[in-house]
């Protein structure tokens, strides 16, 4: 419909202009004159009947009414005025390949200008794109580019969208660029199709300059801060990718579970643990994160790196209730030796060995006989030691213990 409305503009600027300039014309006929250029008064009412039933979707009555033109008798601008017209009927019905036709018999006629031939094959162009035949729109295109005069950023993006739907994406990439360096203000969709041929080719930092042109004209939207992210992690700079992140989240811009879990890596992964563990504080607060032993996990592993085992406690045990192994609840009564709980830690490390699907089971033995040892259990810690050591990797480990009891019972 856009091309058809552009058209429609067209002619009717130029029926009623070169109507009247043609009557002038007439009245000053010389012998050594050129051929007119004008649209005699006759022609031009019956051409104006054409347009306003056009401009009412009266497609019938714009035929019919073109219908009464003795087309050998036009001269070559009436007939290529007129061929137009036409074209411009069947565009504006989708039938793409009949406007066609008439376009090229509009420049065939011989009535058009230099400029008004370029235009016309650049419309014909736009109608093999609008039929999505690709490989013909671009080929028109291109012949369309030999003759032009200065074209737009608009021209060039068509010619890249012809390449990208080939999936011709190093043919496509030279004229999406063009568009975007010719235009001052080039719509998102242009950069956007420039972004996705270099991610396509995996260049990932000539993508980051276009990704922040997409974040300066909306800064809003979050899908850009999250691609510029992920580039910056596929260039493995992670402090750019964590900073880029943690920028859209203050803004409230990022809000997805998985954002903020990425966050959170980022932030681990980069030596912030502390901070890892409040982001998962406040986006839990805040009704962001779905809780799950996954995340409850993650921030345990926040806190237990940032040494503070105290907090690290309470997600992890949650985590623990929720997996579907003991191997947290080991973890767990690890964190509590850590913090000298022997009797704590006793319980976790018993809940894990219950719970069964350990990894390594001799381990989780050897620390429950460590943890009752403390506690001067004799007893229960030799029974834990002496199952520990069925073990080969915790056997010597084991019997060193079991020797400390014999002294430690005299």
């Amino acid at each position: 419909m856009a091309i058809t409305q552009f058209i429609l503009r067209l002619f009717v600027a130029s029926v009623f202009a070169l109507s009247l300039a043609g009557q002038a014309h007439g009245q000053k006929k010389k012998d050594d004159a050129p051929p007119p250029t004008g649209i005699d008064a006759a022609t031009g009412k019956i051409l104006t009947e054409a347009i306003e039933a056009l401009n009412n979707e009266n497609y019938g009555g714009a035929k019919s009414a073109i219908s009464r033109l003795k087309m050998d008798t036009l001269s070559p601008y009436e007939r290529s005025r007129t061929e137009q017209i036409l074209a411009t009927i069947e565009s504006s019905q989708d039938n793409y390949g009949k406007a066609r036709g008439h376009l090229q018999a509009a420049i065939a006629a011989g009535g058009l200008n230099d400029k008004e031939i370029s235009d016309t094959r650049y419309q014909m162009a736009q109608m093999f794109l609008a039929e999505e035949k690709w490989r013909e729109g671009a080929a028109a295109l291109e012949e369309w580019f030999r003759t032009a005069q200065s074209p737009n950023g608009a021209a060039y993006y068509l010619l890249a969208v012809a390449y990208y739907q080939q999936e011709d994406f190093k043919r496509a990439l030279p004229p999406a660029q063009k568009a975007v360096d010719l235009t001052d203000k080039p719509q998102e969709g242009w950069v956007q199709l420039v972004l996705a041929l270099y991610l396509q080719q995996d260049r990932y930092a000539e993508a980051v300059p276009l990704l922040k042109k997409l974040i300066a004209m909306t800064p809003d939207k979050k899908t850009y801060w999250q691609q510029l992210s992920s580039v910056y992690g596929q260039m493995e700079d992670y402090i750019k990718a964590l900073s880029t992140l943690q920028i859209a989240y203050n803004a409230g811009i990022v809000t997805d579970d998985s954002d903020i879990r990425r966050l959170a890596d980022l932030q681990l992964f980069n030596e912030l643990p502390y901070r890892c563990g409040t982001t998962i504080d406040e986006a839990l607060g805040k009704k962001l994160l779905k809780a799950d032993a996954k995340l409850y996990e993650k921030q345990a592993n926040c806190w237990i790196s940032a040494r503070d085992f105290g907090k690290a406690i309470s997600p992890l045990n949650r985590a623990a209730e929720m997996a579907g192994s003991g191997d947290l609840f080991v973890r767990l009564g690890e964190v509590q030796i850590q913090r000298s709980e022997w009797g704590e830690a006793a319980k976790a490390l018993q809940s894990g060995i219950r719970k069964g699907g350990l990894k390594d089971t001799g381990n989780a033995q050897l620390l429950l006989g460590i943890a009752h040892f403390n506690q001067k259990n004799y007893g229960a810690a030799g029974d834990a030691f002496n199952r520990a050591r069925g073990f080969e990797k915790h056997r010597k480990m084991a019997d060193g213990y079991l020797q400390l009891i014999k002294v430690q019972k005299g």
